[in-house]
Formats: structure tokens, C-alpha cells, sequence
């Protein structure tokens, strides 16, 4: 609630947005008000035809498709797509694909200082951030550089129906999980609450429409907007113990994005959400149950897509170094998380097993509550 001893610090983004059917038409309207005359269209091999066709829409004398970005920005490839980019006469970068086409353009507007025009075609939500990302080593490294904030992202709903439910649905929770976080952060404000709460509750109503009708307009338009309203949240504060755990297990293992973010929210939703807590309330009643943990297994379980580490391919033995890596250099979180902590949460989801138990009383809130 609000009170006289509130205080709080926001910072909304600072991004463009299109929103709607048939807003990719405008891409050569947004490039010429941000004067890009030749962007590079990133995308991955995956989406090369569509990466193409937004090229015919931009016409000549654009450089062409650039159609290497790959999961978790390995550095190789990062490096790759920095000396084409400073090789060629390119003066501007359009993303086109889900995390890993913008990943790539942020790493090339961290190093070159061009601007980026991102176009998602899936529920990623991180064409909303300045938060970057490159695998290297074994390791995921992150950052935030406002270089890398795209200047407009065109939301066209028509781009995201061929998406398949698997994706659809994994995709949703990697956004979801965005939001989430985002309302315990300890630098959340009103307003991020109000965002984040909206945007769990488009993404969780998207996913049940999705799973009836792959193809609902509706429910595309509800699951673009919910991970436009979580990017939007991933922004504005501090990212916990969840995305930490997803970084390393990506970064070192190269498990599956979104999949893995699908595994481990249930998990540490369990062990951070306290009853009482606001970040509880707002999702109880965004699921519409007293435990939205359990809440989020069951829905996962009515569109059969359920899954443990060990499903994605994680050998037992490397959870010893997720907790190794995620104890030396910790996210903030609401909780204290101690290796046994860790070691019961990775357990979990690597077997699929029970929920961790969360504590009995709720953390004081945070200020800006």
C-alpha cells in the first residue's frame, strides 16, 4: 500500500512500441525517423525466410540477412556478427526472432553503437531490456547498457501464430518469469506491480486460449502483450534467484532457453513466495488459487508440458556446480539462499519431484510497497 513513508524510484522504458496486426508495414517508417538507411536484419537460420522477407520490405540499399545469431550469444558468434557489421557499410540493426536474434543485435550495438529495431516473433519479452547477454567459456555473462535498449520494438501480432504450442507455452513462462521476479525485486515500485500483475495475467490467459486454439488471434494478442508488459518489468528492476539459475544452467550446459526457464520457475516461485507477501497476493489472484506455484505445475500439466532437468538433459552431477557457481556471485533475492537451499530447489526440478517448502512468515515488504 501506499503511505507517507513511501519511497521509490521508477524508470519506465524508454523504447518505441508498435503494437497490432500488421504493424511490421510500418518498419520502414520507424527506420527512416530513426535515420537507418542500411540495417542489417538479424535473425537465427531458423527464421532466415523471414528475416528475407523483412529485407524486401526495407529494399535496397540495405546489407541483406545476417542469419547466425545463435542460443545464449556464444561469444564466437557475437564476435562473428561485430566484424561483418563494422566490415560493411551498416548503420543500423533489426532483430528479427525471439532472444537469440536480439541478443546477437545487442552485441553488436554494445560494441559498434548502432541503433536496433527489434521485431519479436516470440514471447521472450527482452527486446524490452538494455539488458545483455554472451556465453563464454562455459559461462553466461550479463549486463545493462542502455546501447543496447532497441530504440522501437514492432509487435506484430501476425508474426507469432505459426508458433508452435510447445514454444508458445515456454515461451510465455520465460516472459512469465519476468514478471515475477519483478514484483519481488527489491527495486520494485507501484507501478511495476501493477505492470507485472497485468502481465501475469494476460500471459496465463494467452497459454489457456493458446492450448485450446493454437491459431486464436486473441490469445496471440493477449500473450504478445503480457511479454511486452514483463520485458517491460525486466527492465525496471533487479532480476532474483530465478534468472540466475536459468543463466547457469544455459550458459554452462546449454540446456534449452526457454524450456529451462519453464522447469525452474515453479521451483523458486515455491521457495520465494511467502504467504502474505505481496508478490503472493498479486499471484494468487492472477492464478486464481491460495499457491501459485502449485498453480503454475498444474497448468503446465493440463497442456502436457511438464518437465524435469533431467528431461532436458542435465546430468545429475552438474547440479554440484550450479550451486558452486550461483553461491559466489548471487542475484538479490527476498530470501537468504544457502547452498542447501539451492541443492533442494535443483533437486526438485531436476527430477521433477515436490515443491521446495517456502518459509512461515512473510519478509518484510519492500519500500516501495
Amino acid at each position: 500500500m501506499i503511505g507517507a513513508l513511501t519511497r521509490f524510484v521508477h524508470k519506465p522504458s524508454q523504447s518505441r512500441v508498435l503494437f497490432g496486426a500488421g504493424s511490421l508495414t510500418s518498419l520502414s517508417e520507424e527506420l527512416a525517423r530513426l535515420d537507418i538507411n542500411r540495417p542489417l536484419i538479424i535473425s537465427t537460420p531458423g527464421q532466415h525466410d523471414l528475416a528475407e522477407r523483412v529485407a524486401a520490405l526495407v529494399g535496397p540499399p540495405a546489407p541483406g540477412v545476417y542469419p547466425h545469431a545463435r542460443m545464449h550469444v556464444p561469444s564466437q558468434v557475437a564476435q562473428a556478427a561485430v566484424e561483418y557489421v563494422r566490415n560493411h557499410d551498416v548503420d543500423g540493426c533489426v532483430s528479427v526472432g525471439g532472444g537469440s536474434s536480439v541478443g546477437l543485435a545487442k552485441m553488436v550495438g554494445l560494441h559498434t553503437g548502432l541503433p536496433i529495431v527489434a521485431v519479436p516473433t516470440t514471447y521472450a519479452g527482452s527486446e524490452m531490456t538494455s539488458v545483455w547477454g554472451l556465453t563464454t567459456d562455459g559461462g553466461k555473462q550479463t549486463g545493462r547498457d542502455e546501447r543496447v535498449l532497441p530504440r522501437t520494438v514492432i509487435y506484430d501480432l501476425e508474426l507469432s501464430t505459426s508458433l508452435t504450442l510447445e514454444l508458445s507455452v515456454t515461451s510465455a513462462v520465460n516472459a512469465l518469469a519476468h514478471a515475477v521476479e519483478a514484483m519481488y525485486a527489491p527495486d520494485t515500485t507501484p507501478m511495476v506491480n501493477l505492470i507485472a500483475e497485468a502481465s501475469a495475467g494476460s500471459l496465463l490467459e494467452g497459454v489457456q486460449g493458446v492450448a485450446v486454439d493454437p491459431e486464436d488471434p486473441d490469445a496471440r494478442a493477449r500473450l504478445t502483450y503480457g511479454a511486452w508488459l514483463a520485458g517491460s518489468c525486466l527492465e525496471a528492476t533487479t532480476m532474483s534467484l530465478h534468472h540466475k539459475l536459468c543463466h547457469i544452467l544455459g550458459g554452462s550446459f546449454d540446456l534449452p532457453h526457454a524450456w529451462t526457464h519453464t522447469v525452474m520457475l515453479p521451483y523458486v516461485m515455491s521457495f520465494n513466495l511467502t504467504p502474505g507477501s505481496s508478490a503472493h497476493t498479486l499471484l494468487q489472484a492472477a492464478f486464481g488459487v491460495s499457491d501459485p506455484a502449485v498453480g503454475l505445475l498444474g497448468r503446465l500439466e493440463r497442456v502436457g508440458y511438464r518437465r524435469s532437468l533431467s528431461d532436458l538433459g542435465l546430468p545429475r552431477e552438474a547440479i554440484d556446480y550450479v550451486i558452486e557457481r550461483a553461491m559466489a556471485a548471487p542475484y538479490a533475492n527476498p530470501h537468504p539462499v544457502t547452498a542447501d537451499d539451492l541443492r533442494v530447489i535443483l533437486e526438485g526440478a531436476y527430477d521433477g519431484g515436490r515443491l521446495p517448502s517456502r518459509s512461515p512468515a512473510a519478509p518484510p515488504e519492500p519500500t516501495s510497497e
